[in-house]
C-alpha cells in the first residue's frame, strides 16, 4: 500500500535508540502518527495492556489503525516496524529483491550486532552498580570492531544500501549514543561523514528531537559505581 494513513499511527516509545528508529521514519515519511510515552525507567512496559501490545515488553511497538485489509494491527520489534512501514508507504524499504537483500542485511547487523554489544557497551561504562575491568574492556573491543566494519563498508558508499534506507535509519540511532560506546567518530572518519549527513535531514532532527517533557536523555558523565562510592543519588 502506498496511500497515507487515514488516522494516526500510535507509537509506544521511549526515547532509546530502537525507539527513535521509528520516530525518525514516521518522520521521513511525512505521515501522521500520535506518541504514547512509556516510561520504561518506571517499568511503564510491564503491563498487561501493553503485552498484549509487544509480548516481550520492550519499546517500540505501533498500533497501525488502518493496517491490511482495512483493519487495524499491532506490531512490536523496531526492525519489524520499519520494515513494515517501509512496504505499506513505498519508501525507504526497495521492492527490488536485490537492492532488498542489501537492507535487510545490514538491518539485520544492527539488531543482532550494531545494538546489543553497544547496548552492553553502555550499560557498563555507565550503568553497572559496580566497576567490572573485564567487561568494560570487552564491550569496548567490540565496540571498536563493529565501528570498523561499518567504517570499511562506508569508505565506497554513501549509504549502507545503495539509497538511504531503513538500514541507515537503524544503524544511526544506535552511533548517535557513540559518546556513550566510547567511541570518537574521528577514529572513523567514513562513519563520521555519513553520520553527519544523516543527521543533516530535518526528518531525522525532528525524529530524534522526540523526548517525554521533564525527562533528561543524556548519560550521566559519572558512573552508577562512582555515584555510590560517594553516596551520590542515582
Amino acid at each position: 500500500m502506498t496511500d497515507t494513513a487515514a488516522q494516526p499511527i500510535e507509537v509506544f516509545y521511549w526515547s532509546t535508540p530502537n525507539g527513535r528508529k521509528v520516530a525518525v521514519m514516521l518522520e521521513e515519511l511525512a505521515v501522521p502518527y500520535r506518541v504514547n510515552f512509556v516510561d520504561i525507567n518506571n517499568m511503564e512496559q510491564w503491563t498487561p495492556e501493553y503485552e498484549a501490545i509487544s509480548p516481550n515488553h520492550q519499546i517500540p511497538a505501533i498500533r497501525d489503525p488502518s493496517g491490511p485489509g482495512g483493519e487495524p494491527i499491532a506490531i512490536a520489534e523496531s526492525a519489524a516496524i520499519l520494515m513494515y512501514l517501509g512496504r505499506r508507504f513505498g519508501r525507504f524499504y526497495p521492492q527490488d529483491e536485490r537492492q532488498r537483500v542489501a537492507v535487510e542485511q545490514w538491518l539485520m547487523w544492527q539488531i543482532s550486532s550494531f545494538g546489543p554489544f553497544l547496548g552492553q557497551a553502555h550499560h557498563f561504562n555507565w550503568a553497572a552498580p559496580e566497576e567490572m575491568p573485564y567487561a568494560i574492556d570487552r564491550y569496548h573491543k567490540i565496540a571498536e570492531r563493529l565501528y570498523g566494519v561499518l567504517e570499511r563498508h562506508l569508505r565506497s558508499r554513501e549509504y549502507v544500501a545503495g539509497d538511504y534506507s531503513i538500514a541507515d535509519i537503524a544503524i544511526y540511532c544506535w552511533a548517535a549514543r557513540h559518546a556513550r560506546h566510547r567511541i570518537d567518530l574521528e577514529d572513523f572518519p567514513s562513519v563520521r561523514g555519513w553520520y553527519e549527513a544523516i543527521g543533516e535531514r530535518p526528518a531525522v532532527k525532528r525524529g530524534m528531537a522526540i523526548i517525554k517533557p521533564g525527562t533528561v536523555d543524556a548519560a550521566s558523565p559519572i558512573p552508577a559505581w562512582e555515584k555510590r562510592k560517594d553516596n551520590r543519588p542515582l
